[in-house]
């Protein structure tokens, strides 16, 4: 199983996407934390090539039965299509993840009080937030919203959306 994360930084989706990824004992791919290594290791400016990398090892993991949890923003339809992709050649199944905070106030608070989980990661401000290119979905996903609720809650939801998938 893939397990594709998505949403705006200051959602949630990284602890949730923990959560499962230690109660489902399997691989935890964060984006942030492959492309800041890629900025660390080779000083460049990245673009699409965190997520590249973390489709290949999300691949080599699917292909010997192991799950995949992968976390990233994932804002347009190219990069959802891609891990789509990824979990297809590997015989795997896929379920997109999109965790939310529906109370803007609450998102900021988050945005801006938040700090680095990733050594040397520049978080984005509030107003990069807002202005995050983030394209509405066209697919099937299960819908977490983060707003009022605390992440155990969250998880618990997201698990019995899972369990009413038959995930």
């Amino acid at each position: 199983m893939l397990y594709i994360f998505s949403g705006l930084p200051g959602s949630g989706k990284s602890t949730i996407a923990q959560m499962l990824s230690a109660h489902q004992g399997c691989p935890f791919l964060r984006i942030d934390t492959i492309e800041q290594t890629i900025r660390d290791l080779c000083a460049m400016k990245v673009e699409g090539e965190g997520y590249r990398m973390a489709y290949q090892i999300a691949s080599d993991n699917l292909s010997i039965g192991n799950s995949v949890v992968a976390d990233s923003c994932n804002p347009i339809a190219l990069t959802r299509l891609a891990w789509h992709d990824v979990a297809s050649k590997a015989g795997a199944r896929a379920v997109n993840v999109e965790v939310i905070c529906s109370d803007p106030v609450e998102h900021q608070k988050r945005v801006e009080t938040r700090s680095a989980e990733v050594p040397g990661l520049v978080l984005p401000t509030w107003q990069e937030v807002l202005n995050r290119e983030y394209h509405p979905w066209n697919s099937e996903r299960i819908v977490i919203d983060t707003a009022c609720s605390t992440a155990e809650q969250s998880f618990a939801e997201l698990q019995h959306k899972l369990s009413q998938q038959h995930i």
